[in-house]
């Protein structure tokens, strides 16, 4: 590692890239009883630490080639930082991205200079097709991690993590894509400081490097997902398994949900926003600080980027709460008769209720998909579902049913052909315990509520579209007590899109 220690030491990064903060976390070390630094890549004028290892490979290159340009194949972060990378030095460079690829990405890459060729749907042909190009036109290929100069370049994230914190660092976690960062960092961290840990963190659905570890071998994974498209690798280098395999400590795994819960937490401590895989790391440290009660010194994640589709914002919103483990999402079958449901929502108590979709349907069952908000999820999900079958409502938790989170929540309900008297309400509920209790209360029994559906979004109040079944002849009676309640409505009654999907 020798080697690696001068070229990281002498890497030319400084020129381009940033020596980036390294940030105390207060909000979120308070909270799990941790002292927490977060170093901030996403700072970079990239938005991404890869630049540092693209510009140390160019600067690297002999007059000969770079006459003649580099190359590159990339759908992101590593796309960005060749490109403006080449353009500080003059050298013509050249990515190809798969046309799958956001247009966010495109016109950053061209933003900076950079010759994009759309080719294949997956980086994998992306890749082939850059390596011929290569070829062709006599370029020179410039590999997002399996290369000594970039390894090298990442590396000095290690180095100034060592210059920036004096005091005792129990672990440093890394995120793992090709192995590029990671390899870099623990060869510098742990040669200057062996005690040390380096932990590196894959996403659970594209762990290349802890399966290759695991192996003994490089392996080649079958699919990988996609939510942390940065770290989406289907097999760690060749160079850089062979020093992440002598280096790391250990490798953990994050699902999706945590990412989200790590993202939101760097958003409440920074008011930044951190990709997926720039969020991952802090997703493994939280998962470390579960499994070690007992530390001794500061723990450190790389935030790696911040290069988010805005699209994407929805999604981790709404599943940062399960993530954190302070939201759980119940199917609840309850009896289909007049006051089942009241019952239902008294049985909830005080907890604050996140989500609810209904509708009425004919026969003896009626399924609520409900979220409530909690602590400690994990300790009291048990005591929720013994509370409800003990009073005869089944509960399925659906908190780790991946097509529950992302579709069936969406299409609770459809039309009910027996309703002849349905009104349809917009309501906006007041965020707060008992909101809900509130306005069940001040419903005749006689009235059914038929159409519930309700989403907590974090603001001062609620959006709420409630069915109600009400004969004409209680209709001002209905509107008086609305009123007299004080949350504002809107009746929707003659929506046409709820005539046309849920409607009699």
């Amino acid at each position: 590692m020798t080697d690696y220690i001068k070229k990281i030491e002498g890497a030319q990064v400084y020129d381009i890239a940033l020596k980036t903060s390294l940030d105390e976390m207060p909000r979120l070390s308070r909270r799990i009883d941790a002292e927490i630094m977060l170093k901030r890549e996403d700072l970079q004028p990239v938005f991404s630490f890869k630049l540092r290892g693209a510009y140390n490979r160019i600067a690297q290159l002999p007059q000969s080639a770079r006459k003649a340009g580099v190359i590159c194949a990339s759908a992101g972060n590593h796309a960005q930082g060749v490109a403006l990378s080449a353009q500080r030095l003059g050298i013509k460079a050249m990515i190809v991205m798969p046309i799958t690829t956001p247009p966010i990405k495109i016109d950053a890459v061209r933003y900076f200079g950079g010759n994009v060729v759309l080719h294949g749907d997956t980086f994998d042909e992306a890749y082939v097709h850059a390596r011929d190009l290569e070829k062709k036109h006599q370029l020179t290929f410039i590999h997002p991690y399996d290369d000594a100069d970039v390894i090298a370049g990442q590396g000095t994230i290690g180095m100034e993590i060592l210059q920036q914190y004096h005091g005792p660092i129990e672990a440093v976690f890394v995120p793992i894509g090709g192995g590029g960062l990671a390899a870099g960092v623990a060869a510098y961290i742990k040669h200057f400081q062996p005690h040390v840990k380096v932990i590196g963190v894959e996403p659970v659905d594209a762990a290349s490097m802890k399966g290759a570890i695991a192996a003994g071998e490089r392996i080649i994974l079958n699919r990988v997902g996609l939510f942390a498209d940065g770290v989406a690798v289907r097999q760690a280098g060749e160079e850089t398994f062979r020093i992440c395999r002598e280096l790391l400590d250990d490798v953990l795994t994050a699902n999706t949900d945590e990412m989200c819960a790590a993202i939101k937490d760097i958003f409440e401590d920074m008011r930044v926003i951190a990709e997926p895989a720039g969020a991952l790391a802090l997703a493994g440290l939280k998962t470390y600080v579960e499994n070690n009660p007992t530390r001794s010194g500061a723990l450190i994640a790389i935030n790696s980027g911040a290069n988010m589709n805005f699209d994407r914002l929805r999604h981790v919103a709404e599943r940062a709460e399960i993530g954190e483990d302070r939201e759980i999402l119940l199917g609840v079958t309850i009896p289909e008769e007049p006051g089942s449901y009241r019952r239902f929502v008294q049985l909830l108590g005080p907890r604050i209720v996140t989500e609810f979709n209904y509708r009425y349907a004919a026969g003896h069952d009626a399924h609520v998909f409900v979220g409530l908000r909690m602590e400690h999820a994990h300790t009291e999900k048990e005591k929720i579902i013994t509370e409800l079958a003990k009073a005869g409502y089944r509960a399925i938790d659906m908190s780790a049913d991946e097509t529950a989170k992302l579709h069936i929540r969406y299409m609770v309900g459809g039309r009910a052909p027996n309703l002849h008297n349905e009104m349809l309400l917009r309501f906006e509920f007041p965020e707060r315990p008992g909101a809900l209790m509130k306005f069940l209360d001040s419903m005749e029994a006689s009235w059914n509520i038929t159409l519930f559906h309700y989403r907590n979004h974090g603001a001062d109040y609620g959006r709420v579209l409630v069915g109600v079944e009400i004969p004409q002849k209680d209709r001002a009676h209905f509107i008086q007590q609305l009123n007299k309640l004080g949350y504002p409505y809107e009746e929707e009654t003659n929506n046409p899109a709820y005539l046309m999907f849920l409607g009699h």
